[in-house]
């Protein structure tokens, strides 16, 4: 598969900044994202590549920062060996689940113990919005459940959700890429039942969940939240992230439309993770 690298160099260099215009680049299809000690280099596939929807995203960038960039061609590259030279050091959520990979030799300990090779996906837990939803799966009750990780990149998301006592979990991921990342990891981890398919939400018609996970984009939630309720039986939990607490709104509003009830919401550095739960909505 062949890629489009881009280097943004971002004045000033503040975290928030990378991290804002991440989640920008995200919604035009961009997938993985490293920094670069002046700000950030940013992947697409050479076929979503569209260099006028960037310079929309710096038009209307929220914030005062100077961003320039330069493009260059890849047709493969070691992704452990950037992951490991740059950004994916072992990381401890809730203090409850640890995440490294194959390549870090001392780890802390905890109660979840998850094995990610990055490669090209997106999901270590570093963003504060996996973060966040792992946050949120270390407090909700799976066990006997069927769950869905809808969006599932590394899969690490569908692998907690196995060992915190899921029934069955099926990882969904439209990028080829990313479903063969989520088996090499399923596999990392001895995990059993869990089902990886390449595809859309279209993938969800007759299908049925007690949780759906779903940290994709606020366009992407809000295009597919009725399929996802469709999915759902009275009381099932929908768990989403990757959006900005600014989209709350919207998000709710949307999700009221199906028959989701908004039951929390949990925030960093500007990112939201909320659970909603399908009920009958009363007049």
């Amino acid at each position: 598969m062949d890629y489009i690298e881009v280097h943004f160099y971002i004045e000033p260099d503040e975290e928030f900044l990378s991290d804002a215009l991440a989640g920008m680049l995200s919604e035009i299809d961009f997938e993985s994202f490293i920094p670069n000690g002046a700000g950030i280099d940013a992947y697409i596939q050479k076929k979503y590549f569209d260099e006028r929807k960037i310079k929309d995203i710096i038009d209307l960038f929220p914030f005062t920062a100077s961003i320039v960039y330069k493009t260059s061609y890849i047709e493969s590259k070691d992704w452990n060996e950037e992951w490991e030279k740059n950004y994916f050091d072992p990381i401890v959520i809730g203090n409850e689940c640890v995440i490294h990979s194959p390549f870090h030799k001392k780890t802390p300990k905890a109660r979840y113990d998850i094995v990610i090779n990055p490669k090209m996906a997106f999901g270590t837990g570093h963003h504060e919005t996996t973060g966040l939803m792992i946050e949120y799966l270390l407090l909700a009750d799976l066990k006997n459940k069927e769950t869905l990780d809808m969006g599932c990149g590394t899969s690490v998301l569908a692998i907690l959700a196995k060992m915190r006592g899921a029934k069955q979990v099926t990882a969904i991921d439209i990028d080829a890429w990313c479903v063969d990342n989520a088996l090499e990891n399923i596999a990392l981890n001895n995990q059993n039942n869990i089902e990886v398919k390449a595809g859309d939400a279209d993938l969800l018609r007759n299908r049925h969940f007690d949780v759906i996970l779903a940290n994709i984009n606020r366009n992407v939630l809000l295009k597919d939240m009725r399929k996802y309720a469709a999915c759902l039986p009275e009381y099932g939990d929908l768990y989403m992230s990757g959006f900005y607490k600014e989209d709350m709104l919207k998000i709710e509003i949307e999700a009221r439309k199906h028959q989701l009830l908004l039951k929390g919401y949990r925030e960093k550095n500007n990112w939201a993770a909320v659970r909603f739960v399908k009920e009958k909505l009363r007049k």
